[in-house]
């Protein structure tokens, strides 16, 4: 169980830095997205630029059988590093936007 809160925090801590990256004058809102009870957590991007409709997801990240699976890293820093940082072992992070025989070539969990 403490794992469990550790990693939740470190999830959550992850998105709230990097939302802090964007640019506050953009008319684009972003969207953290935190689902402790499921263990989801999406940082999103919605509005208006240039006329055009802007919808779409930056960071997924679950938390499920005690690893962290990043489903989407739409980031230029890679959140499964930042992770490590915190002191995630990388046998705790599956990097679950390879598809699965990959995985074993990442460094990282397969699953």
């Amino acid at each position: 169980m403490e794992k469990l809160k550790q990693y939740q925090n470190y999830v959550q801590q992850v998105i709230r830095e990097y939302a802090q990256i964007g640019s506050k004058k953009d008319e684009i809102e972003q969207q953290l997205i935190f689902d402790p009870v499921g263990n989801h957590y999406q940082l999103m991007y919605v509005g208006w630029k240039n006329r055009r409709r802007q919808h779409g997801c930056v960071l997924h990240l679950d938390i499920k059988n005690d690893k962290i699976w990043i489903q989407h890293d739409g980031t230029e820093i890679g959140i499964a590093d930042e992770l490590v940082k915190l002191g995630v072992p990388k046998e705790d992070i599956v990097l679950a936007f390879h598809e699965p025989l990959m995985r074993q070539y990442t460094g990282f969990a397969v699953g």
